[in-house]
């Protein structure tokens, strides 16, 4: 059983910013800053990071615990006017290919489609809406599980493992994103991990975080089912190395980098030791 985790924002659907100017009307009805969100990067963190992030910029402290609850319900109330302002404007828009990909991969009995996001759920389904791709996601993991992505793309797991009846080896788990920070989070959970370029992450950054593929979107499927073992490589070689790189954008960004998949891996296993010295 495969398990495939799509991100929201710039992998699925661009909502044209509504999750920006919700959170903004929420941090200034309780703080009076209008522009909250401009003073860090949203992008690839988790909605409980921005939102705390975003009451700090407006009130120049962490929200108390009532204070985010609080924040969290004007986000939400505010969310759905703020899409259809970007639906009427024909701002929202889904990725291109993606409905068909999504089409071709829940037809199929050895795969398990889910969502691997930092939105909070209810902030997740209202963006979704719009697009009329919910129907596809049975399960997923959200920003409200936790601040680290690494652990929402875990949450989802467990919960395609109770969906599936099955234990799920992290092998079988592939993360679609669009940024360094969806790259990053998948390598850290032991996690495969493709991102789109027509999203809203930084190139150089994605270079550099070096996931198995790169595509600009999903109007040419092959490579993508060819990276989930969903149809054979052609060229019949092994992946995952520069020696045999997985495809001819791992085989750029080691001219560009001098990195390959090794040295990442190395990283990782760097910043895991790290952590569990901190942690215990």
């Amino acid at each position: 059983m495969k398990i495939i985790l799509f991100d929201i924002d710039g992998t699925l659907v661009k909502a044209g910013g509504a999750g920006a100017r919700a959170l903004n009307h929420a941090v200034q009805a309780m703080t009076g800053r209008k522009d909250a969100c401009s003073a860090f990067q949203l992008q690839g963190a988790t909605d409980k990071s921005n939102f705390e992030n975003a009451f700090k910029a407006g009130a120049g402290r962490k929200p108390t615990k009532k204070e985010m609850a609080s924040l969290t319900q004007k986000y939400v109330d505010r969310l759905p006017a703020e899409v259809l302002l970007s639906v009427k404007a024909k701002k929202y828009l889904k990725v291109k290919g993606v409905e068909k990909f999504l089409a071709k991969l829940s037809a199929r009995k050895d795969v398990l489609v889910g969502l691997g996001t930092g939105n909070l759920k209810e902030g997740a389904f209202i963006k979704l809406e719009p697009s009329g791709l919910m129907k596809y996601f049975a399960f997923g993991g959200f920003g409200c599980d936790s601040h680290h992505r690494c652990v929402v793309l875990q949450k989802a797991v467990e919960r395609a493992a109770k969906l599936a009846l099955t234990s799920i080896k992290s092998g079988d788990v592939f993360v679609i994103g669009d940024t360094h920070r969806d790259v990053e989070a998948a390598k850290e959970a032991g996690y495969h991990s493709g991102v789109v370029l027509d999203g809203f992450g930084d190139p150089q950054l994605l270079m550099r975080s070096n996931p198995e593929l790169m595509a600009r979107d999903f109007t040419g499927l092959k490579p993508w089912l060819i990276w989930l073992g969903l149809e054979k490589d052609p060229k019949g070689i092994k992946r995952g190395t520069y020696i045999c790189p997985d495809s001819p954008i791992e085989h750029a960004h080691y001219g560009r980098t001098g990195l390959d998949l090794r040295d990442i891996d190395r990283g990782i296993k760097e910043l895991r030791k790290a952590k569990k010295k901190i942690t215990g």
